[in-house]
């Protein structure tokens, strides 16, 4: 059930992330890229190659978009969490060539386009923790906003922890589940497993990679 914008939750507020962050309560830290992504970036022969200009949502400390800039891509880590955002600026660098940090909100249309991420501006997306960390009501509205950034023929690279625990944040998810919203919203799967190499707390994470078709068809006339 969607929350009333007049009411909403405390997760949805910037501020409960900032005061987790400052009191270190936030237990999704890795220190480190996930290793399923990192893995399959690297070393998987369906990995997306730079070039390209690829965001990170919900990217805390940035180790995820800091990978992508040092693979060749042209990263952008956003989170709404201006204490996330500091914290990724201090451990990785201040904005440059191939990476950049933005204070927004994913799910703010105008945020987002005075920020220069206009539809169809993205060659990918690379999902890690801000799916779990959203009210599940508003799930639809972040792969409708991932659709609507992806050029035709960009991807969204995902994991997806699909833990079966009640209550969230980190709220659980269903593997069909996740699959069919993307698959509905137009997306079409390339790789849809369970991940290999989670840290032992991270059990149950799913990895994916997903293409927003070049025709309404779903046909791909352009290499990845």
């Amino acid at each position: 059930m969607r929350k009333s914008p007049s009411t909403p939750a405390p997760t949805a507020e910037p501020g409960h992330w900032d005061q987790r962050y400052r009191q270190g309560t936030d237990g999704w830290e890795l220190g480190r890229p996930a290793p399923p992504l990192e893995r399959f970036l690297r070393n998987h022969p369906l990995a997306p190659r730079p070039p390209g200009q690829v965001l990170v949502p919900g990217c805390g400390r940035g180790h995820e978009a800091a990978l992508l800039e040092e693979l060749g891509f042209s990263a952008i880590g956003l989170d709404f969490s201006g204490e996330a955002i500091g914290e990724a600026r201090g451990r990785h660098g201040p904005d440059r060539a191939g990476l950049r940090w933005l204070q927004a909100d994913l799910l703010d249309q105008q945020a987002l386009a005075a920020a220069g991420l206009a539809p169809g501006s993205l060659t990918g997306i690379v999902e890690h923790t801000c799916f779990c960390a959203i009210d599940p009501g508003r799930r639809d509205d972040y792969i409708a906003t991932v659709c609507r950034l992806l050029a035709p023929g960009g991807w969204l690279l995902g994991l997806f922890w699909c833990h079966r625990k009640p209550g969230g944040p980190p709220w659980g998810s269903d593997p069909q589940a996740v699959a069919a919203q993307l698959g509905q919203a137009g997306l079409v799967a390339e790789l849809w497993e369970p991940a290999a190499g989670s840290v032992d707390q991270r059990q149950d994470e799913w990895i994916g990679l997903w293409r927003r078709p070049f025709s309404p068809g779903g046909g791909r006339s352009a290499p990845p």
